[in-house]
């Protein structure tokens, strides 16, 4: 099964205050066909204005990742963690038994633009924790970077579920591949950039904002296309 959700295929939400663009149903968008793909929950893309953020707030046995693509996102929750995220910045924040937190742009002049995703928990009423990392554009330069995994591998911020979450920066004319295992799930997200992706017999060309959901025993290529700067990929390798 492959499926693509386009760029204009997604729900957009402007509050204003925030622009947000939704893959799968959230606030406002309600669609029982369109809930999730396995532990995959929300898969958000945000424009966050400047001086303006999400007041404090809980949630509880939720996984949920933010990635900085521009701008800056200050967080701040109620385990005494305090940060700013800066382009490359990835946050995990599992909920666990409860957490709250507030994120804010505090710039005075630029938007913040990130892609949130939201994950089932492999198990409920975990300790609440929260983890950030930065991940230099050169080390995910035509390579996927692993930057989230569930299995404890080297460089990566731990979350409670069997996930893996790729980054990468493929060049024009560039390709990489991710290996298949039986019966999982890959969700494709191009944030920048175009590119090619091949799976098995499908062919598919990519622009920016467009998602793949995909569950098939074949490896997945990705080639960089067109002339400009190069593609940004988000992937998740996932139950």
């Amino acid at each position: 099964m492959i499926k693509v959700i386009t760029s204009d295929e997604r729900h957009t939400s402007d509050l204003g205050w925030i622009h947000s663009e939704f893959s799968f149903s959230f606030s406002d968008y309600e669609d029982p066909s369109n809930a999730h793909f396995g532990c995959l929950l929300a898969h958000n893309e945000n424009l966050l204005k400047p001086e303006q953020g999400f007041k404090n707030h809980p949630h509880h046995d939720l996984e949920i990742v933010s990635y900085v693509v521009s701008g800056a996102l200050e967080h701040r929750d109620d385990l005494g963690n305090s940060h700013q995220l800066k382009p490359g910045d990835v946050q995990v924040m599992s909920a666990g038994t409860g957490v709250r937190h507030e994120e804010r742009n505090p710039s005075g002049s630029e938007d913040v633009r990130f892609v949130q995703l939201w994950f089932l928990p492999d198990q409920r009423s975990e300790s609440p924790t929260w983890r950030a990392h930065s991940f230099n554009k050169e080390d995910r330069l035509n390579k996927l970077l692993p930057v989230v995994s569930g299995n404890g591998a080297e460089g990566t911020l731990a979350i409670n579920q069997d996930v893996t979450i790729y980054l990468g920066s493929l060049e024009p004319g560039q390709t990489v591949t991710l290996p298949r295992r039986d019966e999982r799930r890959t969700h494709v997200f191009l944030i920048e950039g175009n590119t090619d992706l091949s799976c098995g017999d499908e062919q598919l060309s990519l622009r920016p904002g467009d998602a793949v959901r995909i569950k098939k025993n074949d490896d997945i290529t990705f080639s960089g296309t067109g002339s400009g700067e190069p593609a940004e990929l988000l992937i998740v390798d996932m139950p």
